[in-house]
């Protein structure tokens, strides 16, 4: 997928654009319906297809101490977004700028960088610009005179309850991983990228992989097996998520620690994607170093158990 930076970007094609519009956290079933609906009008009329996105929650610059946990890493979102088929997307920068363009400045700038603006689709409760100025009226105003379908499209309902992010982050904190799954329409996971550790897990024999899974939305602590996707290969692995109590720490943090099983490469730097196969067992704190060893080593025997 193109990742482009400036509408402006696609100019030199003569086709006509339709673009899909969100800050698509989760990329799940009622945001696919959005994609999906771009991706028909596209092919119906010869058009290129443009996911419009941006590189940070919008409340990150608006409204700091308003900022949800994340479902998706900025990668992780952008390679769910190119799985449904687009190839271009538009990732703006939200910075203090940015957030300062009315609605219908910053729709009137997309269908003169663009060209050739044919078809807007958003969810029909989608706000957006300066005070959350431009919502699906506006477009429709707007697309009225600029020549350009405006699809406003409901939310889409599983179990009686509309899908968002923030029902699948709720279900993800409550440790719900299959109804996370259900409604983002593919296999609930975390990414992250692998930085320096304070070899806690080397000690014990047991190296870990320690991931930056800062802002995102977590399942509850605990011991979980995990398939890991490094480098486009599948691996195995036991994850402990959580503050590791048994560690004497003044300032306890969120951890999150990756064994790969039979895997002794370096990968700092690196950008792992877990799946959860199954719960293991609740963080807990042991009386000495000597126990927690002896029950990551049943952690472990547990995990090849369940993989096998």
């Amino acid at each position: 997928m193109r990742v482009l930076s400036a509408a402006t970007e696609l100019r030199a094609s003569p086709r006509k654009v339709c673009v899909a519009i969100g800050v698509f956290d989760g990329v799940h079933l009622g945001h696919q319906q959005v994609i999906r609906q771009t991706l028909a009008d596209a092919r119906q009329h010869e058009g290129v297809p443009v996911v419009i996105t941006f590189d940070r929650h919008p409340n990150a610059v608006v409204a700091p101490d308003r900022v949800p946990p994340m479902l998706y890493s900025l990668p992780q979102k952008l390679r769910a977004i190119e799985s449904l088929g687009i190839a271009n997307a538009l990732l703006i920068r939200f910075d203090r700028a940015f957030s300062g363009q009315t609605g219908e400045q910053f729709i009137r700038g997309l269908a003169r960088d663009f060209g050739h603006l044919h078809s807007v689709s958003v969810g029909s409760e989608f706000t957006f610009g300066h005070k959350r100025s431009g919502d699906v009226a506006l477009l429709r105003q707007l697309g009225a005179e600029l020549m350009f379908t405006v699809h406003g499209l409901a939310a889409v309902s599983l179990d009686g309850e509309a899908v968002s992010s923030t029902r699948i982050r709720e279900t993800v904190r409550s440790g719900d991983l299959d109804a996370a799954s259900q409604m983002l329409g593919r296999e609930y996971s975390i990414a992250g990228t692998v930085i320096e550790g304070d070899r806690v897990g080397r000690k014990l024999g047991f190296p870990t992989a320690n991931l930056d899974v800062s802002g995102l939305a977590l399942p509850p602590n605990g011991v979980y097996a995990v398939h890991v996707r490094l480098r486009g290969r599948e691996h195995r692995g036991a994850l402990n998520l959580g503050v590791r109590p048994t560690v004497a720490n003044p300032v306890p943090r969120l951890q999150c620690e990756v064994h790969l099983l039979d895997f002794t490469e370096d990968i700092y730097g690196a950008e792992l994607e877990l799946t959860f196969a199954a719960r293991l067992r609740d963080e807990q704190k042991f009386p000495d170093m000597a126990a927690l060893q002896a029950q990551v080593t049943r952690d472990l025997a547990a995990a090849r158990d369940l993989f096998a």
